[in-house]
């Protein structure tokens, strides 16, 4: 199986994707890597942009994929059985719901969905619960769109924020594989 793996603008969360990603990759995954231009090349307080480029690279043993122009092929050659986006920012679920496709991973997800085949989504958004919400929901309603369990990161100091329970990531690829949405969604 080859999974894409997916990774926007929510830095906090780099360091709970790589986990992940590896624990894919120790389930017999074969993983794809996808950036966002900001993800790739962004460094911040949470880390230096080549440190998680060349971690990542190193994990799954491929170049990431980091333009529109690299996404591209992902639909017409099939390469993906599933595509994960995790973590999923408020950008880019609107994006995906508003059906535009104008970064390397809005671009991953279209190419990739034209084949009828699952992505899961792991969102990592401050606005989840207010400007972010229609969104979510309209991707629940969409076919092959599948989302890792998800709960406030903080209810106090951030209400409106949700998180992908990330150590889910695994057992929510099997089941979108298999056609089915991990429940429950919330925690």
């Amino acid at each position: 199986m080859v999974i894409g793996y997916a990774l926007t603008g929510s830095f906090c969360t780099f360091e709970k994707s790589v986990r992940q990603i590896e624990k894919l990759k120790n389930e017999g995954y074969d993983i794809i890597p996808v950036m966002s231009e900001n993800a790739f090349s962004t460094s911040t307080r949470f880390g230096d942009a080549l440190y998680f480029t060349d971690k990542i690279q190193n994990i799954c043993g491929h170049e990431i994929i980091s333009t529109v122009k690299q996404a591209e092929p992902i639909g017409p050659k099939k390469l993906l059985d599933l595509l994960v986006v995790s973590a999923c920012t408020g950008n880019t679920l609107g994006k995906l719901a508003g059906g535009i496709y104008d970064t390397s991973v809005t671009l991953a997800v279209k190419a990739h969905l034209r084949n009828q085949r699952p992505v899961l989504i792991g969102v990592s958004t401050n606005d989840a619960l207010s400007g972010s919400a229609k969104s979510i929901g309209t991707l629940f309603n969409l076919k092959n769109y599948y989302f890792i369990p998800m709960k406030q990161d903080d209810p106090v100091n951030k209400p409106q924020s949700v998180v992908a329970d990330f150590e889910k990531t695994c057992d929510a690829v099997k089941c979108a594989l298999e056609g089915k949405q991990i429940q429950p969604v919330l925690c």
